[in-house]
């Protein structure tokens, strides 16, 4: 059964979006109380800019998967670049679970901090990889995972701050 692109585009935004519901699981309960304690950068944007930004960013990348998507699964590089993009959005789930979900793990979540730093390196490279990856295939692909990897890059930085400065 042949899908229509219509419901490609819905198939790859819904399964963007559930990465991020997945690692919301893992944050929305310990933002007012782990998280809410911690000593943040000054650059740290308040709590309800978190929200519409990655349900924005996931979109976007749904999009980019959509016409990564619609070249054609019999394609080798399609299937390459659709499986990589699958892994960065497991790298995506995984940070949530390891930066926030370590008030479990550990004492204060503070060594899963630095843990979850590293993580979003490979992070970072893998949506790296995804960009090349699609690029091959789809320029605007390419171009909807630009404010992604600059949002990864801003979390990086607060990822890395918050570790220091606790």
């Amino acid at each position: 059964m042949k899908l229509n692109n219509f419901f490609k585009l819905i198939i790859a935004i819904g399964v963007s979006e559930l990465a991020g519901i997945i690692g919301s699981f893992f944050t929305v309960s310990v933002i007012p109380n782990w998280y809410g304690g911690l000593v943040k950068p000054a650059l740290n944007p308040p709590a309800w800019v978190f929200g519409p930004v990655w349900t924005t960013l996931f979109v976007l990348m749904g999009i980019a998967a959509f016409l990564v998507w619609k070249k054609g699964l019999d394609r080798r590089d399609v299937k390459i670049a659709l499986g990589i993009f699958l892994g960065q959005l497991v790298l995506n789930m995984l940070w949530s679970i390891i930066f926030f979900g370590s008030t479990s793990l550990t004492l204060n979540g503070l060594n899963n901090i630095g843990i979850a730093f590293v993580e979003i390196i490979f992070l970072w490279l893998a949506i790296l990889a995804t960009i090349i990856a699609f690029a091959k295939i789809s320029k605007p692909a390419a171009w909807l995972l630009v404010p992604y990897i600059l949002w990864v890059s801003f979390a990086a930085y607060l990822n890395y701050s918050i570790w220091v400065l606790n």
